[in-house]
């Protein structure tokens, strides 16, 4: 009906108004890594060979292929399994920091120092390099490398966070939990080969003990390996690992100028804005807590329990990792992950056991 004599107008009906659904925030997630932890621990203590850092990460990947599971993993849980993945793998390498002390590794003398640093930059280099010949995918080639070389899992995942790559397919979730997976297998597999060489290679107990240090992986599979020769093989060995762990901050420090340059190449005008730091805050958290255990003012059991929370944040951490693994992507490259992995661990075993038997 027209009104005032104005032209009818025809009334539609308003558009329906989705309401959104609320966010959930990071809490199902991070409920969820809790459980995966627990998950792992108590795997750990029924199988003490598998270390839990390698359970959460399987038990991650588990769960992202299991139907019903799998859905709320790339749904609601998302948002904190991503914050576990990346968040708490940083504070779990400040917390690495703890255990080192500078005194210790100026004990070492300076061949051994020279040694290492030697082993771990053949490793990381031979590595990469084989990687990028086999063609693998995104920054496998380098995270594995820096797994290998340095720290294991750690070190896969501070360098994973200051990669620049774009993860909005979750290329840099399975590329570092692929790394992840097959650094800490060859790591558990070395807890049970090196100790059956100690004596055919006609090394003494100390020699044994700096050999693991320099070639095995995870703190704790060194300490696993190392004990099996007594405490003098194993102080040895913790301190060539500390020494090794000791190389993650300049290594990290390369990759961001690397980084900073790429972009500075890339696109010069606007590169300046977005250039990362060159030392990140989760790695200048890790060399202040080296200073403060440097210093000595830190109680035993604080380093104790810090040396826990660090073992439970890195489990969190790994299992978010984990569950963003696509099994048949990784599946095409299969093979030549597993021929980088044991090329690259014959390569750190036998260069660091050349540099024990020079640094007599």
């Amino acid at each position: 009906m027209a009104l005032l004599g104005g032209p009818a107008r025809t009334l539609t009906p308003a558009p329906a108004r989705t309401r959104p659904v609320p966010a959930s925030g990071p809490w199902p997630g991070l409920a969820v890594a809790a459980a995966g932890v627990a998950a792992a621990w108590l795997t750990h203590l029924a199988l003490p060979a598998v270390p839990m850092l390698t359970a959460a990460v399987l038990l991650g990947i588990a769960a992202a292929h299991t139907p019903g599971i799998r859905e709320r993993l790339r749904g609601r849980c998302k948002a904190g399994l991503t914050l576990g993945g990346r968040r708490l793998m940083r504070v779990g390498v400040v917390l690495l920091g703890l255990k080192l002390s500078l005194s210790d590794v100026a004990g070492l003398g300076w061949r051994t120092v020279a040694m290492v640093a030697g082993v771990v930059a053949l490793t990381l280099a031979g590595t990469w390099w084989l990687g990028r010949k086999l063609g693998l995918p995104g920054d496998q080639p380098l995270l594995i490398a820096a797994g290998y070389a340095i720290c294991g899992a750690s070190a896969i995942g501070a360098v994973s966070a200051v990669r620049e790559r774009g993860d909005a397919d979750g290329r840099r979730g399975q590329d570092a939990a692929a790394a992840v997976a097959l650094v800490t297998l060859c790591g558990t597999l070395a807890m049970a080969v090196l100790p059956l060489l100690h004596g055919p290679l006609g090394l003494t107990d100390a020699q044994f003990g700096r050999w693991v240090g320099a070639s095995v992986h995870d703190v704790g599979q060194v300490v696993a390996a190392a004990q099996t020769a007594g405490p003098a093989a194993l102080g040895e060995a913790v301190l060539v690992k500390l020494m090794r762990v000791a190389l993650l901050a300049p290594l990290v420090a390369l990759l961001v100028l690397g980084a900073r340059r790429a972009a500075a190449a890339s696109d010069g005008r606007g590169a300046a804005g977005r250039r990362p730091p060159l030392v990140p805050l989760f790695v200048a958290g890790f060399l202040a807590m080296v200073v403060l255990r440097t210093t000595g003012l830190v109680p035993e059991a604080v380093l104790s329990g810090a040396g826990h929370v660090q073992e439970l944040v890195l489990a969190a951490a790994l299992f978010g990792l984990g569950s963003a693994v696509h099994l048949p992507s990784l599946a095409r490259t299969g093979a030549r992950v597993a021929l980088l992995g044991l090329t690259a661990w014959v390569l750190i075993a036998a260069g660091s056991y050349a540099g024990v038997l020079l640094t007599v």
